[in-house]
């Protein structure tokens, strides 16, 4: 293993026991509930980048990915009383197969008509839900939470640390691909997808790949909403502002870099977090556009992109 790599994994661990240890010695709630937002924000931009970034392919569907794993959980714990591990896991499945019904839907379209149909793949798969009397159709449904499982003193701290391996998960997942051939063959069809067609490139067959991890990761990431919440309902789950606020943490972050999405979800969900407590929920949008735009102006490539910038006009001022 590569000397980055022992790092990674090294920071990895030393996360996940972080988070355990906050678990056990912090006896507030709240930090609970707003970590639990931030780690969920960061597992979804780490997942879009994967298509979004990566292969360039904007997608506004994350909200379908993610709604339909928070009522895949709904539809498991009513008919089943499934655990959350198969909660998890079967969202993931369906997404992977939703990504790759996608891609062989809508991979060939380009630009903005791929963007239109993820947007209509989010309406369609909504309006299915909402007359679904099953799941509580357009009036939602209660959850109720099973007992916790130690070494846990109640669900949201679980569900807390539940997160967080999800987003080592996704993390590892988008640093190999960066790192390997996939990588490479997404970078090159998303600087010119013809060119590298035409060079040998498998280009469907990486676009399909990005778009089955990326489907995967999002249905994950949603499955433990449902009890992170104890409600759900298809205008929360399929919300288009997960879509647009996933896809402003990419570009604020990054999408040269798998840490990219990090850092921009991490910036902008805590200043979410910071703003509804301080002032107000209704201030987010704003503050949302406010930075988009700013980066979009003054850092087009990210702070990613920024950090690279820098860093190369301080090599060139030394020489």
């Amino acid at each position: 293993m590569k000397r980055d790599g022992i790092a990674f994994w090294t920071g990895a661990v030393v996360f996940l026991a972080a988070v355990l240890v906050m678990t056990q010695v912090v006896g507030n709630q709240y930090p609970f509930f707003a970590g639990y937002v931030i780690l969920q924000s960061i597992a979804l931009a780490v997942a879009w980048s994967i298509l979004g970034g990566y292969a360039g392919y904007v997608n506004f569907g994350t909200s379908a990915f993610y709604g339909v794993g928070v009522y895949a959980s709904v539809f498991l714990v009513s008919a089943f009383g499934a655990p959350l591990p198969v909660q998890i896991l079967t969202g993931a499945a369906i997404g992977a197969v939703m990504g790759l019904a996608l891609g062989l839907l809508t991979l060939r379209m380009q630009g903005i008509f791929f963007s239109i149909a993820t947007i209509a793949l989010t309406i369609v798969i909504e309006t299915t839900v909402t007359n679904w009397r099953y799941v509580g159709g357009a009036a939602g449904i209660q959850i109720q939470r099973p007992a916790v499982t130690p070494p846990f003193d109640s669900y949201v701290q679980m569900l807390f640390f539940v997160q967080a391996v999800l987003v080592v998960l996704a993390v590892a997942i988008s640093r190999y691909i960066h790192n390997s051939w996939i990588g490479r063959g997404l970078q090159a069809l998303r600087d010119d997808e013809l060119a590298a067609e035409c060079t040998g490139v498998p280009t469907l067959r990486l676009k399909l790949l990005a778009c089955v991890i990326s489907g995967a990761l999002m249905c994950a990431v949603g499955a433990p909403a449902a009890m992170y919440l104890q409600y759900a309902d298809p205008g929360s789950a399929f919300n288009l502002n997960y879509s647009v606020t996933t896809l402003a943490m990419s570009l604020i972050g990054g999408t040269a870099h798998w840490a990219g999405p990090i850092i921009g979800a991490i910036l902008l969900g805590t200043t979410q977090q910071v703003l509804t407590v301080t002032i107000s929920s209704e201030v987010n949008l704003l503050v949302l556009g406010l930075m988009l735009v700013l980066f979009v102006v003054g850092a087009p490539e990210g702070i990613v992109g920024l950090i690279y910038k820098l860093r190369g006009n301080r090599k060139e001022g030394e020489k």
